[in-house]
């Protein structure tokens, strides 16, 4: 049996790369969850209001909202209870890969290039439950 769309678990990608943002909406939709995407971190905060969606994917540098603006304003705002993953491309050291780990609700910390079994595990673990229909 197919789950229905509005029954799946919502990943919101706040990413200013289009690249980037189209290779985590085709991974992530292989497993089995729906995407919504924002260009920036003013688009994400706006749909992270409005969508209340089960996980974030929260890119660090980007113009204008940057990624802590992102992390502040979902604190600020009552949205603390969802879950964030911050993917980054720049390297980043230990103590501050630490320090934003230490934020309440970021729960994980990814470097670019993914990999997608990483990425995989990392969904299943923070939305806790595989959605069916996954490969």
């Amino acid at each position: 049996m197919v789950e229905p769309a509005e029954t799946k678990k919502l990943v919101l990608i706040i990413d200013d790369d289009e690249s980037v943002r189209e290779l985590l909406t085709f991974l992530i939709v292989k497993e089995g969850y729906r995407v919504e995407c924002a260009v920036d971190g003013e688009d994400g905060y706006q749909k992270a209001e409005r969508l209340k969606p089960d996980l974030i994917l929260l890119d660090l540098m980007m113009p204008r909202y940057g990624g802590f603006e992102v992390l502040r304003q979902l604190q600020a705002g009552g949205l603390t209870r969802i879950p964030i993953v911050i993917v980054t491309g720049r390297y980043t050291d230990r103590s501050t890969a630490d320090m934003i780990r230490q934020e309440s609700n970021v729960v994980d910390f990814l470097e670019k290039p993914l990999k997608p079994n990483v990425l995989g595990a990392t969904l299943e673990r923070v939305l806790k439950s595989r959605a069916q229909g996954a490969a």
